[in-house]
């Protein structure tokens, strides 16, 4: 079993003091792996939790899209290719490339989704960044995350058929019954939530998923179509909700904190699992890095740190017979590129 480390989801009573956040995890017929151990319960949680409640509660059900509608999209929509390409940025200027320095300042975000039932409530979390692109309309941005932690949600128990239906809240059965999904960006001081409009692709089998929010616009990431080879240096978006002991942590978004961590590529596996090298006819379907990334992270960029172009997205961790010791797993970010449309490509509907 491959256990995506990252995503974060809880399914709790509100009056319970009991707290206890399960993390998101998923499956893989070829590869087995062993969870992280959860870290310690703290006030982060708690916190960062009655955020993102509160602004499902104070927002009217006009101003979101329902959760149960954004699961359709997700099932619908994959393999969907968007009508418009992703500039190809492997080399980006000194003004886009990331400059590593934090969260809030790089373009790093957090998608919560999240649905309440009467008492009873779900969040799942993870980490996120905006795309570039020609398509975007004033006052819209396109987020690029890791689509387990919407698989997660989908199936809680708060998530009930008719809530699938395309209904509005307000039409919902239960007047106590909320949901929806945010993307969150900014730092500790200055936290903003945006709505998710619509979900516009996904990659099932990649795990990754496209939103789209109104709103403010995001700082976007540069993206390289390009595979990076193993030994390359690189930095990796890390989360965590209690500060390390290790230097360089930064406050972050509802009490978390973050940092650009430095590793190393190891390599790449097809979905068989089978070793796979750059340059040749192999399919890249997987990147494997070092070093582990923490609960929360996954979702988020990693980063060449000679270019500042992002060459992949975290995942979670994985472990097989052909690899001593649990390791980082991702998708290449030249996988991101198989949403959208070849550059001069017009794709007629």
């Amino acid at each position: 079993m491959f256990l995506a480390c990252a995503g974060r989801s809880v399914l709790r009573t509100l009056r319970s003091a009991a707290y206890l956040r399960n993390y998101a995890t998923a499956d893989s017929p070829v590869a087995l792996g062993k969870a992280p151990s959860p870290p310690k319960s703290n006030n982060t949680r708690y916190e960062l939790d009655a955020r993102i409640l509160n602004e499902l509660l104070r927002r009217p059900s006009t101003s979101r899209v329902n959760l149960g509608n954004l699961v359709l999209e997700y099932m619908e929509r994959g393999g969907n290719i968007l009508q418009t390409s992703l500039p190809y940025e492997s080399r980006p200027s000194s003004q886009r490339k990331v400059q590593l320095t934090s969260a809030a300042e790089d373009g790093v975000a957090m998608v919560a989704h999240c649905v309440r039932d009467g008492e009873n409530h779900k969040i799942s979390l993870s980490s996120a960044f905006a795309l570039e692109g020609s398509w975007k309309r004033e006052g819209e941005s396109v987020i690029v995350s890791c689509a387990h932690t919407m698989e997660e949600i989908r199936r809680s128990p708060l998530l009930t058929p008719d809530q699938l239906k395309p209904i509005l809240d307000s039409a919902s059965n239960s007047d106590c019954r909320l949901s929806g999904s945010f993307v969150i960006s900014g730092s500790r001081e200055t936290t903003e939530f945006h709505p998710v409009s619509a979900v516009l692709s996904a990659l099932h089998r990649s795990d990754l998923v496209l939103f789209r929010k109104t709103g403010p616009v995001l700082k976007t990431l540069p993206v390289s179509p390009y595979p990076a080879h193993p030994n390359t240096a690189i930095r990796a978006h890390f989360v965590a909700d209690e500060e390390p002991e290790e230097p360089g942590w930064v406050p972050w978004i509802g009490g978390t904190w973050s940092k650009w961590v430095r590793g190393t590529v190891l390599g790449y596996r097809d979905f068989a699992g089978r070793e796979a090298k750059p340059g040749t006819y192999d399919a890249l379907s997987h990147l494997m890095f070092q070093p582990v990334p923490t609960p929360g992270s996954s979702g988020g960029p990693i980063v060449d740190e000679e270019s500042g172009a992002v060459i992949g997205v975290i995942l979670g961790t994985r472990q097989d017979l052909g690899i001593q010791g649990l390791r980082g797993w991702g998708v290449p970010a030249e996988v991101i590129f198989e949403m959208f449309s070849l550059p001069g490509l017009s794709i007629k509907q």
